[in-house]
């Protein structure tokens, strides 16, 4: 019998990023190495290890989200990594047809812009590549 590879951590609910670095993240007391996705409904892993990896497939969890709790969230903050890159052409035309405003820039100010919008109860969510 093989052992099931162990279950990717999801936090329910809307929760500040601890810390980050090292590949990965820290929430809600728990880590996870790796690219995350943070939104009001919850953080949770993406598999997206750069900018170029985000589209409709890989984020399909928030335009889910979006679709089933529509205002639920207004912006989306982009951490592209250790430094800005843009976000793939279609992507960026998912997000407005999607009618979400978004800024892209490298991950650490992005996960600090999200904690502190995240502090106001503002309607943000996070996409947040890992950085070494």
């Amino acid at each position: 019998m093989t052992a099931s590879p162990p279950a990717a951590p999801y936090a329910p609910g809307s929760h500040m990023i601890a810390a980050h670095g090292g590949g990965g993240f820290a929430f809600a007391g728990m880590s996870w190495r790796g690219s995350i996705l943070a939104t009001p409904q919850g953080v949770r892993p993406i598999e997206a290890s750069t900018v170029e990896g985000l589209n409709e497939r890989t984020l399909a969890s928030l335009f889910a989200e979006l679709t089933e709790h529509p205002g639920s969230i207004e912006f989306l903050v982009i951490g592209a990594g250790e430094r800005l890159q843009p976000a793939p052409t279609p992507l960026k035309a998912a997000l407005r047809e999607a009618g979400l405003r978004f800024e892209v820039m490298a991950t650490g100010p992005a996960l600090r812009v999200y904690n502190v919008m995240q502090a106001e109860r503002r309607r943000v969510a996070a996409v947040l590549i890992a950085t070494p």
